[in-house]
């Protein structure tokens, strides 16, 4: 069996890659990893949220009674970009390191045969190439701009109101800050979870490619997944983005509460919804997969033989 890390498996990394990624790197100190990141967060909020609330000030709409919904009262724009916006970026080292481990552990536990290990590196480069590709990026910024280019101001929330985005109801003309919403903090916003999708994808391309190869399985194992019980912490490593997918629902359902008269029982199918896509898949379902697994290895697969496997998890759904 296999125990040594190899080269690939020590820099393995999901999300340490891409032409944005790269842009990036060059905020922050270059030895310092997490003064990195957290600069990338604050750069994020400086960006996104400061210009709109100087442009509210500068237009008289940050808490201008003439509107409905004055910028300082948007309970959905502060919430997104003020504690969203930051998880997405501060979450990327811990979750990063999470998947980095769990890919090591194939090898640590010996899962990887010493005949599949240059099939295991080969995988994970593959899965870092695609990570470099510039083609996704491109396409999800593009779709990043999508809502305004085809919707108009029918994407915005609360679009019957006159708010900070526009004044005026029959005939609304798009504020100095809501172009900076249109044409920067949204589609910023929206790339960053674009991004988390694809890495999400990257991942789950990573197990199933992963169940591809000859595993040495235990079906006697004691975690009740033939030695495939540690895969259940790549559902934990979701915690941040889904609670990050929280924020932005609940600030759009306080706004709806506050500004157009609903009840949290008008508004408990979104928010069921949400809960059930990201907790259910990632906890019920992981778990009969897991014994399916087991049941799959004590019928055919001697405890002591390298057997393939499927290894497919119920990946948590983010869906904002």
């Amino acid at each position: 069996m296999s125990g040594a890390l190899s080269t690939a498996a020590e820099n393995f990394s999901i999300i340490r890659g891409g032409p944005f990624h790269r842009v990036l790197e060059l905020i922050g100190p270059a030895n310092n990893e997490r003064q990195r990141v957290i600069n990338r967060a604050l750069v994020a909020v400086l960006i996104c949220w400061l210009p709109l609330l100087v442009l509210s000030f500068v237009q008289g709409i940050a808490f201008d009674s003439n509107v409905a919904i004055p910028f300082l009262r948007d309970y959905a724009v502060h919430l997104r970009f003020l504690v969203a916006l930051p998880i997405l970026i501060l979450s990327e080292t811990p979750i990063d390191r999470r998947w980095r481990d769990l890919a090591q552990e194939f090898l640590r536990t010996g899962l990887i045969t010493t005949a599949e290990a240059p099939s295991f590196d080969r995988l994970m480069l593959r899965i870092a190439r695609l990570r470099d590709f510039p083609l996704p990026e491109i396409i999800m910024l593009a779709l990043a701009y999508v809502p305004p280019l085809f919707l108009g101001n029918a994407a915005l929330p609360l679009n019957k109101f006159s708010s900070w985005h526009t004044v005026g109801i029959s005939s609304p003309q798009t504020t100095m800050a809501g172009w900076w919403f249109w044409l920067v903090s949204a589609p910023l916003f929206r790339f960053l979870l674009l991004r988390w999708i694809w890495r999400m994808f990257l991942w789950t391309l990573f197990l199933w490619r992963t169940s591809r190869l000859k595993l040495y399985l235990v079906a006697t194992h004691t975690d009740l997944a033939a030695g495939l019980g540690f895969l259940s912490e790549g559902q934990r490593a979701y915690a941040p983005i889904v609670f990050a997918g929280g924020v932005v629902i609940g600030g759009a359902v306080l706004n709806a509460v506050r500004y157009e008269g609903q009840t949290l029982s008008s508004l408990k199918t979104p928010m069921i919804a949400y809960g059930v896509s990201v907790l259910s898949r990632s906890g019920r379902r992981a778990t009969h997969d897991s014994r399916n697994r087991l049941d799959n290895a004590g019928r055919r697969n001697c405890p002591r033989r390298p057997q393939n496997v499927g290894l497919i998890h119920g990946i948590g759904t983010l869906s904002i």
